[in-house]
């Protein structure tokens, strides 16, 4: 039994646990409306193209935080221009603009010297979080949740459906710009635990498992942050053992959870399927 409590009794195990329970909440909510909006492409744009802001902050002195927000706003209010004054689709726009801002944030980082290790920006070291790491995941999570949680009945119509929305005299325009900036908090909110490349796991699965196995939209929040948590604490403990690394394991476990959502959700709609059919026959 003692064996099995050993990853609780290491500091670093323990900041691994605190800071993936900090940034679950905040992911999981974001996720569904991520989700039900179709900004699973937007959400991969913005998590990529915060390496250049991220980079410059360090050369300038100014607060990583600050140049990674700069950087995923400047990609999503490019984006939005881009696609509104041009005939090219959103989704080609935002492969182009991410594409070329992480292309940019690369040659910056090999331009410096910097102690800070390129795979710890783009995949995390979640088990070398520390009191700053954790502060900026709390607060920033915590406003990020509180926000969501507040107008997430006007966030859900927006997101469902944006004209029906505007003709309530719901505040379009602030819901869009407002999700887009929760986004770019979100990311970098989860810079420290898992990085750059692997925040969009976190940012899309959670929504998408819970899509699949409710029907409800208060229920689909429920399930993402209680899915999240489970995946986080859950790919932490089991990295422990595994001597791999934690965020991987947690987007490993999501996966996992996701394929066996699926499988349920298809044997499910084939019993229903078989059932109604034998009722007509």
């Amino acid at each position: 039994m003692s064996e099995l409590l050993l990853p609780f009794q290491l500091d670093f195990m323990r900041d691994a646990f605190v800071i993936a329970g900090l940034i679950a909440v905040p992911c999981a909510l974001l996720s569904c409306f991520l989700v039900l909006k179709g900004w699973a492409l937007m959400g991969d744009a913005v998590s990529h193209a915060v390496l250049p802001g991220i980079v410059l902050a360090y050369i300038t002195g100014i607060p990583l935080l600050i140049g990674a927000f700069a950087a995923g706003m400047s990609c999503a209010l490019l984006t939005g221009f881009l696609t509104d004054h041009s005939r090219i689709k959103q989704d080609t726009v935002m492969g182009v603009v991410f594409s070329g801002m992480f292309g940019m944030g690369l040659v910056l980082y090999t331009w410096i010297e910097s102690e800070v290790h390129l795979d710890h920006i783009l995949f995390g070291n979640m088990l070398g979080v520390g009191a700053a790491d954790l502060w900026t995941a709390g607060v920033v999570g915590g406003l990020v949740s509180l926000a969501l949680l507040a107008r997430w009945r006007d966030l859900m119509l927006h997101a469902f459906d944006a004209a029906h929305a505007r003709a309530l005299g719901l505040p379009v325009g602030l819901f869009h710009y407002g999700l887009l900036a929760v986004l770019s908090l979100t990311i970098v909110s989860t810079l420290s635990a898992v990085g750059l490349i692997l925040a969009i796991g976190l940012l899309i699965a959670p929504g998408a498992i819970a899509f699949l196995v409710t029907r409800r939209f208060g229920a689909m929040l429920a399930v993402a942050v209680a899915v999240t948590l489970a995946a986080g604490w859950g790919g932490v403990y089991a990295s422990f053992w595994l001597d791999s690394a934690p965020a991987p394991t947690i987007i490993l476990g999501l996966t996992l959870i996701f394929i066996a959502a699926f499988m349920w959700k298809s044997f499910t709609i084939r019993r229903a399927e078989n059932g109604r059919a034998s009722q007509t026959g």
